[in-house]
């Protein structure tokens, strides 16, 4: 049972661990986000590290590192997280020891913080839908919108934010994005915004089947399974809701190939694997006009390891 590593997709509202040994994956545990701060966010992640070692059927003893991809602005040496506008706890510009608290509750064991979209197309690029590719970039559609850049071979850093294509600009002086600024992709296409963007328009006397849905399945946010139900149910909100993401991913995602020529593009995260194929088809398709070299668009791609793609590069980050 040894060499067993566990990688842990930190986000919004929901927490996913994977343990992997030999490189594939053994265990795996999912659990709300806690909404009450960081301390309770650290032990919620010790919890599912230990959930994930025992599904996988081994001991403590058996850790041999601990990965986390963590959305906001990440000090990977530091092991800490800050201005994350999406994670309880962990929105201040002061950085919190997350590396610390979760190693300390895994009796010292190693861990190991980088961005959540980062290493989740570090795990898609490294095991899963991105391998045949040297250029690649990664969108993951949740709570926010966050991205990562794959550059002839080489997962691109910059100074920590390389690839963040939530906070590029789709329309200048727009909606509110989740920073405060305005006119971001993630301001239209990020799901804690539709939400905000929801009830702004039920207090203006428009009406939703959105909160009835999240009250029925016992959420407190409007998650991918609440949108992707409303959809199903043809509610017009919802609808206009998915129509200006599809719009402001197709004004983004085409303005990154423009300037990249990228070979590849995958759609991931929460609601981009909840909606799936026919959600990048759409993308695609709103691209297309905006394309400087339309006859060489990008593959674009659904991810291969689906909500588990997050935690599965937390864990190869670390070597699993």
């Amino acid at each position: 049972m040894a060499g067993v590593t566990v990688g842990v997709d930190v986000g919004g509202t929901k927490i996913q661990s994977a343990a992997l040994r030999a490189k594939k994956v053994a265990g795996a545990y999912r659990a709300a986000t806690p909404q009450t701060g960081a301390a309770d966010v650290a032990t919620a992640i010790i919890e599912s590290v230990q959930k994930a070692l025992a599904e996988a059927g081994a001991a403590p003893t058996d850790l041999r590192a601990v990965g986390i991809g963590a959305p906001g602005q990440i000090d990977r040496e530091a092991g800490t997280v800050a201005s994350s506008p999406n994670l309880p706890g962990f929105q201040g510009v002061d950085p919190v020891d997350l590396g610390s608290l979760v190693s300390k509750g895994l009796a010292g064991v190693p861990v190991t913080l980088d961005n959540d979209v980062r290493v989740a197309i570090l795990g898609e690029w490294r095991r899963g839908a991105g391998r045949p590719f040297k250029d690649v970039l990664g969108v993951w559609v949740g709570t926010g919108v966050g991205g990562g850049l794959v550059l002839d071979g080489v997962l691109r850093e910059g100074h920590g934010a390389a690839g963040e294509i939530g906070h590029t600009i789709v329309k200048p002086g727009g909606r509110i994005c989740s920073d405060g600024r305005r006119g971001h992709l993630e301001a239209y296409a990020g799901r804690g915004r539709m939400e905000a963007r929801a009830r702004s328009l039920v207090k203006r006397g428009h009406s939703t089947v959105l909160f009835e849905i999240m009250k029925k399945k016992g959420r407190t946010r409007v998650s991918s399974g609440v949108i992707a139900e409303a959809l199903e149910r043809e509610d017009p909100m919802t609808l206009t809701l998915i129509e200006d993401a599809v719009w402001a991913l197709g004004v983004a995602l085409a303005s990154a190939q423009n300037l990249l020529d990228l070979e590849a593009i995958i759609i991931g995260g929460g609601l981009g694997d909840r909606l799936g194929t026919p959600f990048v088809a759409r993308i695609a398709k709103e691209m297309e006009p905006n394309l400087f070299v339309p006859d060489r668009p990008p593959v674009m791609l659904t991810t291969e390891f689906g909500d588990l793609s997050g935690a599965v590069g937390a864990a190869t980050l670390v070597g699993g």
